[in-house]
C-alpha cells in the first residue's frame, strides 16, 4: 500500500446524496487541516467524485475492506472522525490504533440524533446539555465520558450573503425530509407545507423564502414531492404575478442566509436550533406532525418556547405567524433554550473547543501508543 500522509482520516462510507452530512463540516476541517493533515476517505466512488468539486483537502476513494486496513496499516493516521453512524463505519472502527470520534452532521432532537452505536466510538462530540440530556434518556448503560462538549463549529463561521437585498420583511419555510423510517420522519410538507406558504404569501410586505432540506426535491413519496412541487410553482407564480421577489433555494447554504432572515418556520431539525443559537433574539415557529404537544415538548424541548403549527392550529397560522413576528413574547424563553442547547458558547468559542478536544485525543493516543510500545518491547502485557 502507497503510503498517503495524515494525521487525521475523515471517513465517509456512504453515497453522493448524503454529502450534505460531510459538507456542512467541510469549512472546518479546511481549519483543521492547517494543523493537522486531514485525509477524506470515501467508500464510494461517485461520493469522492461529487466532493472533488467542493474541496480541496487531501482525498481517496477505497472500495474494499481489506485495502482500508492495508492503508492503516501502513500509515500514522492517528484519530478517524465520524459524521454520521452509517453502518459502513464499522469496518473503519475495527482498527484499533486510531482514536475514533464521532461528531454526527448537526444539532437536533430528531430520534435519529443518539443511537446505540455511539458506544462504539472512543469519543462522541455533542453540542451541549442538552444532548447530554438526549443521551441519558435513550441509551442504557451508555459511558458518558465519552462525551465531549463542543458547540456548533459550523456556526463559528462567517458567509456572505446568499439572499439578495431587500426592503421587505423575509420569512423562511426551511422543511426537514421525511427520514429513512416513521419514527424518523420530522416533515411538515406533505401534512402543513402549502398552507404554510398560502399563509405567508398573504402578509403584507413579505418576501418569502422556501428552503427546503437537500433530499426533499429528490423524494420518491408523491405526497413530499407534490407538495414541494406546490410550492415552487406558487411561489414563482406569486413572484411574476405581484412584482414579489420570493425566493426558492435549494441548493444554497441555509446558514449564509440567516442574517436576512426575519422569522423561520421550520420542523423538528438542526435548521431550528442553528437559527436559535445565531439569532435567539428573532422569532421561531415550530411545527408538529403528529399533533402530541406534550410529547413534541419531552422530545424536543424547544418546542416549549414556540408556537407549534399541528392539525390543530392550521387554520390559524396566518395570525399565529403575524403574533410571533410583531410581538415576538418568546423571546426570554429562546435565550434560555439556547443555553440548554449550546451552553455558554459564543461565536469563536465551539472552533476553539473543537480543535482543542482534537488536539487532546492527539496527544492522548500518541502517549498511549508509545507507552503500549514501550512495554509491548519489554514483553508485557499492556492494555493500549
Amino acid at each position: 500500500m502507497v503510503p498517503v500522509p495524515a494525521e487525521i482520516v475523515v471517513y465517509f462510507g456512504d453515497t453522493a446524496a448524503k454529502l450534505y452530512q460531510l459538507e456542512q463540516w467541510l469549512p472546518v476541517l479546511e481549519q483543521l487541516n492547517q494543523h493537522h493533515k486531514v485525509l477524506l476517505m470515501f467508500r464510494k466512488v461517485t461520493a469522492l467524485r461529487e466532493f472533488k468539486k467542493r474541496s480541496s483537502l487531501s482525498m481517496m476513494f477505497v472500495r474494499r475492506f481489506e485495502d482500508v486496513m492495508a492503508l492503516y496499516d501502513a500509515n500514522d493516521y492517528r484519530l478517524g472522525i465520524y459524521v454520521n453512524n452509517g453502518v459502513n463505519n464499522f469496518q473503519s472502527l475495527s482498527f484499533s490504533r486510531m482514536v475514533h470520534v464521532h461528531v454526527n452532521h448537526g444539532e437536533s432532537d430528531k430520534l435519529s440524533m443518539v443511537s446505540n452505536q455511539a458506544k462504539a466510538y472512543d469519543k462522541v462530540f455533542i453540542a451541549g446539555p442538552a444532548a447530554l440530556e438526549r443521551h441519558r434518556s435513550v441509551l442504557l448503560d451508555f459511558d458518558e465520558s465519552k462525551l465531549m462538549m463542543v458547540g456548533r463549529p459550523q456556526l463559528d463561521l462567517e458567509f456572505p450573503s446568499e439572499l439578495p437585498r431587500t426592503d421587505l420583511r423575509t420569512i423562511m419555510y426551511a422543511p426537514t425530509w421525511e427520514g429513512e423510517n416513521e419514527s424518523n420522519n420530522y416533515t411538515s410538507l406533505d401534512m402543513y407545507g402549502r398552507d404554510i406558504i398560502d399563509s405567508l404569501l398573504t402578509l403584507p410586505a413579505t418576501r418569502v423564502v422556501y428552503k427546503p432540506h437537500p433530499r426533499v426535491a429528490a423524494s420518491d413519496n408523491p405526497d413530499i414531492l407534490g407538495a414541494h412541487e406546490y410550492i415552487v410553482s406558487t411561489l414563482e407564480e406569486a413572484s411574476l404575478n405581484h412584482n414579489a421577489a420570493h425566493e426558492i433555494s435549494t441548493e444554497g447554504n441555509i446558514l449564509a442566509m440567516f442574517n436576512d432572515v426575519d422569522a423561520l418556520v421550520t420542523d423538528v431539525s438542526s435548521v431550528g436550533l442553528d437559527f436559535l443559537y445565531l439569532h435567539p433574539e428573532k422569532p421561531l415557529i415550530l411545527t408538529d406532525r403528529r399533533t402530541e404537544r406534550a410529547q413534541l415538548e419531552r422530545d424536543a424541548p424547544i418546542a416549549r418556547a414556540c408556537p407549534i403549527i399541528d392539525e390543530n392550529t392550521t387554520t390559524a397560522i396566518y395570525g399565529m405567524i403575524t403574533e410571533a413576528v410583531e410581538e415576538n413574547n418568546n423571546r426570554q424563553l429562546r435565550a434560555e433554550m439556547r443555553k440548554f442547547y449550546f451552553g455558554d458558547f459564543t461565536k469563536g468559542d465551539s472552533t476553539r473547543a473543537f480543535v482543542t478536544a482534537i488536539e487532546g485525543l492527539l496527544s492522548e493516543r500518541t502517549r498511549r501508543l508509545e507507552d503500549y510500545e514501550f512495554h509491548a518491547s519489554a514483553g508485557e502485557a499492556v492494555d493500549a
